[in-house]
Order: C-alpha cells, then sequence, then structure tokens
C-alpha cells in the first residue's frame, strides 16, 4: 500500500532504510487523509472559537482526534503488514495506547499497529502447517484475539506512557530555549513536536502560560506566535501543490484551505509524515518568522484559536499589523522555498516514472524497472526499450539512483 504513494525504493544503504519508513509512515496516514479533512472542518466550524459555534456538534471533535484517527491509522498499518487479521489486531492495539495516554496517539498508533500485526503474522507462519483440519477458525480467532488483547496491554502499560513522556520533554525544551532567549531555535523543536500531534500540549501547556503573563506586563506576546503560525504549514502545502506527487495535488487545496483559513494545523501533518525530510522546511520556515516577528517588535495579545489568518487578525494589537504580515509571509516563503527543494522541483516524487507508464512504454506490472532508470540529460524519460524485462539487468550504477526518491 505504501507504494501507491512513494516509489518504490531502490538499494539497501542507509538512505534507502529511511526512505523505506517514509513509505509506510505514508501508507498508514495518507489513505486516511479524508478522515483528517472530516475532523478539521467538524473542528474548524464548530469548536467555541470556530465559524458556527455549536457545543452539541463540537462534541464530536475529541472522540475523533483522540480515537477515530489513531484507530484509522493503526487499522491501516496492520494491513499493511498482515491483511485483514492484522488490521484487526492494529486497531485493537491501538486502543490500548488511547487509553495510555492523554494526547492524540497517532506516532504511537504507527508503531503498535504494524509491530502487532508483524507478530500475528511471525504465529501465523509457525503454525501454518500444523493445524489439524477443522481446527483453522478457532485457532486463527484465538490468536488474533490473545496477540491483539496482550498489544493493547502493552499499549496501556508501555507506548502510552512513553510517548506520552516524550510530549513532556519537548515541553520542556521549549521552555528552556525561551528562557535564554533562543527563540527562533525553539523552532527545531516545536516543528518535529507539531508534525507528531503535540502540537497542544507544547502550544496551551507551555507557551500560552508564559505568554499570557508576558503580555499583562507589556499588552502583547510574541510566544503566542511561535506554534501558531499559518505560514510554514501554508509553504508546504503550495509546494506540494506544484511539486508533489501528482497522485497527492489535489488534496492540496482543500487541506490549505482548512489550514490557513479554518486555522487546522493538524491537516497538513500528514503531508510531512509522508516525506520526513520536510520537516527540515518546517523549521526553517518557523524559525524565519519567529525572527521576523522579533525584529519587528510583533506580537498578540491572546491565543489565535484556531491558529488560522483570521484569528490572528482578531489578537494583534494596534500598530503591530505590519510585523504580524510580513512575519507570516516570509515564514511561507521560506518553507515553500525549501519544501520545494527537498522535492527536488517536482523530480524527485515519481511523477517521471507515472507518466512512463500512463504512455504504456513499460511491461512491468509493479514499475519497478520504471523507477531504477535514470532520466536522460535532459529530464525526458528513456526510450521504451529500456523498460523491458531484462533492461534491470543491464541498468548498472544507474539503479541506486532511481530518480532521487524522497520518502
Amino acid at each position: 500500500m505504501a507504494v501507491s504513494y512513494t516509489p518504490e525504493v531502490q538499494g539497501a544503504g542507509f538512505k534507502a532504510q529511511v526512505q523505506r519508513i517514509g513509505g509506510h509512515l505514508a501508507g498508514m496516514v495518507m489513505p486516511n487523509i479524508g478522515a483528517f479533512i472530516a475532523w478539521g472542518l467538524i473542528t474548524a466550524l464548530f469548536i467555541p472559537t470556530g465559524w458556527l459555534p455549536n457545543k452539541h456538534l463540537a462534541a464530536l471533535v475529541d472522540p475523533m482526534i483522540f480515537s477515530l484517527l489513531p484507530i484509522l491509522i493503526g487499522y491501516t498499518g496492520g494491513r499493511i503488514v498482515h491483511g485483514q487479521r492484522g488490521a484487526v489486531v492494529g486497531a485493537v492495539a491501538t486502543v490500548g495506547i488511547i487509553v495510555g495516554a492523554d494526547i492524540p496517539m497517532f506516532l504511537g498508533a504507527m508503531a503498535i499497529g504494524p509491530l502487532t500485526a508483524y507478530l500475528l503474522k511471525l504465529f501465523d507462519n509457525l503454525v501454518q502447517d500444523r493445524i489439524r483440519p477443522g481446527f483453522e477458525m478457532l485457532v486463527d480467532n484465538f490468536s488474533a484475539g490473545i496477540i491483539g488483547g496482550g498489544m493493547a496491554l502493552v499499549g496501556v502499560w508501555v507506548v502510552g506512557p512513553v510517548v506520552g513522556r516524550l510530549s513532556d520533554w519537548a515541553g520542556s525544551g521549549v521552555d528552556w530555549l525561551i528562557g535564554h532567549n533562543l527563540l527562533p531555535v525553539a523552532s527545531v523543536l516545536v516543528e518535529p513536536a507539531k508534525v507528531l500531534f503535540l502540537n497542544n500540549a507544547i502550544n496551551h501547556g507551555v507557551l500560552s502560560p508564559l505568554a499570557v503573563a508576558q503580555a499583562q506586563e507589556t499588552g502583547r506576546s510574541v510566544l503566542f506566535m511561535i506554534e501558531s503560525n499559518p505560514g510554514p504549514g501554508l509553504g508546504l502545502l503550495l509546494a506540494f501543490l506544484l511539486f508533489g506527487p501528482r497522485s497527492l495535488r489535489p488534496s492540496v487545496p482543500a487541506a490549505g484551505v482548512i489550514h490557513f483559513l479554518g486555522g487546522i494545523h493538524e491537516i497538513y501533518f500528514p503531508y510531512v509524515l509522508m516525506k520526513p525530510r520536510l520537516i527540515l522546511a518546517m523549521i526553517a520556515g518557523g524559525a524565519a518568522g519567529v525572527g521576523t516577528f522579533m525584529v519587528t517588535g510583533a506580537g498578540l495579545v491572546a491565543t489565535p484559536s484556531p491558529g488560522s489568518i483570521f484569528a490572528y487578525a482578531a489578537v494583534t494589537p494596534r500598530g503591530g499589523w505590519f510585523g504580524m504580515a510580513l512575519g507570516i509571509l516570509i515564514a511561507t516563503g521560506v518553507s515553500f522555498v525549501v519544501a520545494a527543494a527537498l522535492l527536488g522541483f517536482g523530480r524527485r516524487n515519481g511523477d517521471r516514472a507515472e507518466a512512463v507508464v500512463a504512455a504504456g512504454s513499460t511491461d512491468s506490472p509493479d514499475g519497478t524497472a520504471i523507477v531504477a532508470h535514470a532520466p536522460s540529460a535532459d529530464g525526458v524519460p528513456a526510450a521504451p526499450a529500456a523498460a523491458e524485462p531484462d533492461a534491470s539487468a543491464g541498468a548498472g550504477p544507474r539503479s541506486g539512483t532511481s530518480a532521487g526518491v524522497d520518502r
């Protein structure tokens, strides 16, 4: 399933392994992007600070972010590893980590779902030739129940608390940077933590209390703007729209609207998880935005919730519009440029392979021969003869380049 979103990786080095991990993350998250958009729309509309505040409908928000979305990720991860049986035990184990922590457990679901499915796969391979006829269903059901239930307990006692501790460490690190006046450097911790869905823990648990105290003294605080700046996410989505995989570009405009106008930053996190190196773009954009806010003396009078451009406008004090707008604009531009470069300006996402497949220039059912073939000097795909069944044997050293596949 991962190869549906990222091209097949060639080679066995460290870079290839990292790319494969990124591909599996994409395979777990991207099939569920519609659920993320649904949650984002409900959140942007019905929370108390949303467009159509409704207490009754806002009750959907927490169950979806804390339960539904992690279970979907764990289910999908288990399905990638071991089909439907793996999907079932992956979902069961994910419930354990949901109970074991008080933050959204997306990271934990990405770990425990595939792991539980892999354990079940090992068991199935071990006993598949040893089960007496007539006992197959009994063994299959009880093995899935025991392994899934056992891993749910592991999630409650181990995985959930570990991820919760990671959240606490991230918050402490940001607090230390603030105390030492290294605010732009805070993006090195804040942006990766955001992508792991620890944004609310950092913003409301660390930054907002400090910002409120500062705003009471000075009338404004830049601390409100460190995590909530919509600029880096907008720049990333623009880069995906122009240079990302063609199969994902149709989903980007809706995500951009939800993120920038609706203020639901979680909508772009899966795009970073799909290609983990893009976290560098988020760090660069976040640091550039914070630096601009500091230089211009920008600040807000309250927490912009949700973190949309409209919420920013609502809590910007008189005389602070220029610094606020400039910081968001620069953060958007920096993250866009860095993300576009990391995406190879459209040359490192497998679009070339998709174009060749569409043109019918290969007989390979999985496209591996195309991915392994290097482009010509002018970027035009090579002749169809290179995709013949025995072409991979003659690809030589070019098979390691694979058009710069990025996961």
